[in-house]
């Protein structure tokens, strides 16, 4: 499996009129090829039967750098799974180069999807996540929170995970005052979904921080505890 037979196997449903759809609705200047998403699911399951792992790594770096938007999508998808074996080290190396060239919502959301994983199967990770949070770049400080969405999720977590759970609260009290519409809706996400497991937390968060938030984000983060 090459480039070439990847994006040809792409290209067998592009749609010009799509295309066009999606590029005034992404508003990032790259081309689209106006495929649907069940496609590149489809076509990244069969190319994944057929490639090693370091096949698998080297096709999703050239999807990527095609800069394609779905191609894009396609390289994350060919890197998300609970376990990469041999070593996902390489994977989530890989994902990380990736984090700077985030510049739309939909991308960058499929990105960090897969840089999840790699982050539940080795939390010590989250030190260099930790990093990405004073960066200037708006979609790093972003992926920081949607990649670590997994530790909003467990009803009955460890002391080890309430820890890093904590961590990344830290991390979100940090941007409550941060103007940027994308950075105010990613901690309202990141603690709707945790007010679902632990709805204590998350009124604990807002009565610290609450007012600090833009009024859309704060209805949002606590559009589910009633």
């Amino acid at each position: 499996m090459t480039l070439d037979d990847a994006l040809a196997d792409l290209k067998r449903t592009a749609d010009a009129t799509k295309s066009a759809e999606m590029a005034r609705y992404h508003k990032a200047e790259r081309p689209y090829l106006g495929v649907a998403n069940p496609v590149i699911d489809e076509c990244t399951r069969n190319w994944r039967k057929t490639l090693d792992l370091d096949s698998r790594l080297r096709l999703a770096a050239d999807l990527w750098d095609t800069n394609i938007h779905e191609a894009r999508i396609a390289a994350a998808k060919l890197l998300t799974q609970a376990r990469i074996r041999p070593n996902d080290s390489a994977a989530w190396e890989l994902i990380q180069n990736w984090v700077p060239d985030f510049d739309a919502w939909a991308i960058a959301d499929h990105a960090s999807i897969a840089g999840q994983k790699r982050l539940v199967w080795d939390p010590t990770r989250l030190d260099a996540v930790e990093l990405w949070t004073g960066s200037d770049h708006m979609w790093t400080r972003r992926a920081a929170l949607v990649m670590t969405l997994p530790w909003t999720k467990n009803r009955d977590p460890k002391p080890d995970e309430i820890g890093q759970r904590e961590r990344i609260l830290g991390w979100a009290a940090a941007y409550v005052s941060d103007p940027d519409w994308f950075i105010q809706k990613a901690v309202a996400w990141w603690l709707r979904d945790l007010s679902k497991r632990d709805p204590n937390r998350t009124r604990a968060f807002i009565d610290a921080h609450g007012d600090q938030m833009k009024p859309f984000a704060r209805k949002e983060a606590t559009r589910l505890l009633g």
